[in-house]
């Protein structure tokens, strides 16, 4: 398994310990932790001029050609590049996205970079965390299950995947996951109706 797959799980691993808990056996508990959405301003924007007006910038154009500016409310990430494109994270929200977009083109005016047009934002990842409720035997879960990865050496969760919609599941014996990949909530809900399905079949033939 690739480290840096795990190792984009672990911030959030701390974050499992504050999800509550429900008394329905048929869902889990979801808090969306994290989405990464991007979109076009349809303008150039000066990138060097851009971090001497605003101090909440970083931009380091020898290591990587976007700048990164920080919106402070909602707490959010901004990668911001010459080409007026922008990738947002941090949010916990399409409408906290959209916030933080109108924050951008405020911060933009002063540099005289003036956006008409309102842009269009494009969801690319939602990353949530949930409780299933149930202990989960993972070793159990490797051998029966396809598309799963699991190294306790290096990480205590397992990783599976699903293809349809496409999200990878982290999970945890206590029955605690994190889960990637959606880019609605339609999605989302979706698939952890899929791995509780899955689970329960896999529990089934274990007895």
């Amino acid at each position: 398994m690739e480290l840096s797959f795990i190792n984009g799980f672990k911030s959030l691993y701390k974050d499992l310990n504050m999800v509550g808990k429900k008394t329905s056996q048929e869902k889990a508990s979801l808090k969306i932790q994290n989405i990464v959405a991007t979109t076009s301003l349809g303008k150039e924007v000066p990138l060097t001029k851009l971090t001497k007006a605003d101090p909440n910038t970083e931009y380091n154009p020898e290591q990587f050609p976007g700048l990164v500016l920080r919106i402070k409310q909602p707490k959010s990430a901004v990668l911001v590049f010459s080409s007026g494109n922008l990738v947002c994270t941090g949010t916990k929200s399409v409408a906290q996205v959209r916030q933080v977009i109108d924050q951008v083109i405020k911060i933009l005016r002063k540099i005289n970079v003036k956006v008409t047009e309102k842009p269009k934002i494009t969801v690319q990842n939602i990353v949530a965390s949930g409780n299933l409720e149930i202990a989960l035997n993972l070793n159990y879960l490797a051998m029966e299950l396809k598309n799963t990865e699991y190294e306790p050496e290096q990480f205590p969760g397992l990783v599976y995947k699903l293809e349809k919609p496409n999200a990878t599941f982290l999970l945890f014996s206590n029955g605690k996951l994190v889960c990637t990949g959606t880019k609605n909530n339609e999605q989302l809900e979706d698939s952890i109706t899929q791995l509780i399905k899955t689970i329960k079949e896999v529990n089934a033939r274990k007895k």
